[in-house]
C-alpha cells in the first residue's frame, strides 16, 4: 500500500500539502475502488466478466455507466454506475438510490438529529464541515431509517417481574392535515428485580388518557411483563383502574409532589408558607396512622378556607398512602416520579429546539434517539439496591417466591 501510494504521487505529480489535498486523493481512491467493486458486482450478475465472451450464458449484457453523485465524509464524488441491458442488475455496494457512501456520514446525521440538531441545521453543519450540500429531504430518508429500529425497539421482550414502574407523559405540538395539535408522548420506565433501570416504552398518542394507558398496560403484558410490585404514577383521573385491570395485584403510589403540586395551586401567598409546613406533617409522617391524626388536624385548621385541599388527600389516600407500608430506601424511591421526571428532563433539552414537530414520526424519531443517548450511561444499579431488594424480598415474598425469583 506505502509503494502504490508512492507510484501514484509519483506519477501524478501529485503534491500534498495540506489537509484538503489529502482529502482529495482520498476521494478519488474512493471512487476507484467503488468502480472496480461495482464492476465486479455486475460480473457475478452476467456471469461473465468484460470481452470474456466464450463464457457467456446469458442474452444480457453490459450497456455502459450511469452518472451518479455520491456524498461521502471527503466531499462529493462522481460515480460511474455500471448498467446491464436488460435492466436486473441491482448494485448492492451503492444501492439504487443511495447517495451517500459510508455508513460514518449516515451514523454523523443520526448523531447530530438526536443531539436536538434540526434538518436545516444538520444541512448547514455539514456544508461548514465537509461541503456537503446534502438536502432537508435526503437527511429525513436517513434519519426514517430509524423507524423500524423503533418499532422492533417498542416489541422486544421484556423481563417478567419489573420490582418498579414509573408512567408518565410529556406533551409535544405536531403538525397534522395543516393543523398544529398536541400530542402526549407515553413514557414507562422501569426498574428490574436487579436494580437496572430501563425505558419499557414511548408511545405516541392523543393528550393522556386513562384508556390509552390501559392499552399500554396490555402491550406490556403481551410483551412477557408478568407481575409488576409498585406502579408509581402522576394524579390523572382513573390511572389507578387502568393499571389494576392488568396487574390486580401491583401496589399503586400516586406521586406526593403532584399531589402537593395540586393541593397547593389556588393557595394565597400569605398562608402557602404555613399551610405546607402542616401539609408536610401529614406526608412526612412516620406512619400512616400518624399522618392520619395530621390530616384530620390539617382539617380543622385550614377546612374553612381551602376545603378542597382535604377533600383531595382523603379521597385519594389509599393511592397516596401506599409509601407509608415500606420501610425509608423503599418510600424514598416511590413516593415521587421524579425518577421519570428526571429523564424527561433530559428528553427536553434535546427537543426544545424544536418547537413543532412535522408529523409523530419525526417527534418518535428525535426522542428514540435522545433516549438511547441518555440510556449509554445507565450501566450500572442503584448504589443501596441490595438493600431495597431486601425489603421488597420480604413485602412481595409469596409473589416472587411464586415466580421463582
Amino acid at each position: 500500500m506505502r509503494e502504490m501510494m508512492k507510484n501514484y504521487l509519483k506519477d501524478t505529480n501529485t503534491n500534498v500539502r495540506d489537509g484538503a489535498d489529502v482529502k482529495n486523493i482520498m476521494r478519488d481512491m474512493m471512487s476507484v475502488l467503488l468502480e472496480g467493486a461495482l464492476d465486479g458486482e455486475l460480473d457475478e450478475s452476467l456471469g461473465y466478466s468484460k470481452y470474456d465472451y466464450k463464457n457467456k450464458e446469458t442474452g444480457n449484457s453490459r450497456n455502459g455507466h450511469s452518472n451518479k453523485t455520491m456524498h461521502t465524509s471527503y466531499g462529493d464524488m462522481n460515480l460511474a454506475v455500471p448498467r446491464d441491458r436488460n435492466g436486473e442488475y441491482e448494485p448492492q455496494i451503492v444501492k439504487k438510490y443511495q447517495n451517500t457512501v459510508t455508513q460514518d456520514m449516515e451514523e454523523k446525521i443520526i448523531s447530530m438529529y438526536a443531539k436536538g440538531m434540526t434538518t436545516s441545521d444538520i444541512e448547514s453543519h455539514m456544508q461548514d464541515l465537509y461541503g456537503l450540500e446534502i438536502s432537508d429531504s435526503t437527511i429525513s430518508r436517513i434519519t426514517d431509517k430509524i423507524l423500524p429500529l423503533v418499532k422492533q425497539w417498542q416489541e422486544r421482550p421484556l423481563a417478567e417481574v419489573y420490582a418498579v414502574v414509573f408512567m408518565d407523559a410529556i406533551h409535544y405540538h405536531v403538525r397534522c392535515d395543516g393543523h398544529i395539535v398536541k400530542r402526549a408522548v407515553y413514557i414507562a420506565l422501569g426498574i428490574d428485580m436487579d436494580g437496572h433501570k430501563d425505558v419499557l416504552g414511548m408511545y405516541v398518542g392523543e393528550n393522556e388518557s386513562a384508556k390509552y394507558w390501559l392499552s399500554i398496560m396490555n402491550g406490556l403484558k403481551n410483551r412477557g411483563v408478568e407481575d409488576i410490585l409498585i406502579a408509581c404514577v402522576d394524579d390523572l383521573s382513573g390511572f389507578p383502574q387502568a393499571i389494576e385491570a392488568v396487574y390486580p395485584q401491583t401496589e399503586i403510589q400516586q406521586c406526593i409532589i403532584h399531589q402537593i403540586r395540586s393541593s397547593t395551586r389556588y393557595v394565597s401567598y400569605k398562608d402557602m408558607k404555613t399551610l405546607m409546613a402542616d401539609l408536610k406533617l401529614v406526608y412526612a409522617a412516620p406512619t400512616e396512622e400518624t399522618a392520619l391524626a395530621e390530616l384530620d388536624h390539617f382539617k380543622e385548621t385550614w377546612d374553612s378556607k381551602y376545603p378542597k385541599i382535604y377533600k383531595s388527600w382523603y379521597d385519594k389516600w389509599a393511592v397516596l398512602a401506599t409509601y407509608f407500608k415500606y420501610p425509608l430506601a423503599v418510600r424514598r424511591l416511590i413516593y415521587t416520579t421524579n425518577t421519570i421526571e428526571g429523564f424527561n428532563r433530559q428528553l427536553r433539552k434535546v427537543t426544545k429546539s424544536k418547537t413543532i414537530f412535522p408529523s409523530d414520526d419525526s417527534l418518535l424519531k428525535m426522542l428514540y434517539l435522545a433516549m438511547m443517548d441518555i440510556t449509554k450511561k445507565w450501566t450500572g444499579r442503584r448504589q443501596d439496591w441490595s438493600q431495597i431488594r431486601a425489603q421488597l424480598d420480604i413485602y412481595f415474598e409469596e409473589r416472587l417466591l411464586e415466580r421463582d425469583i
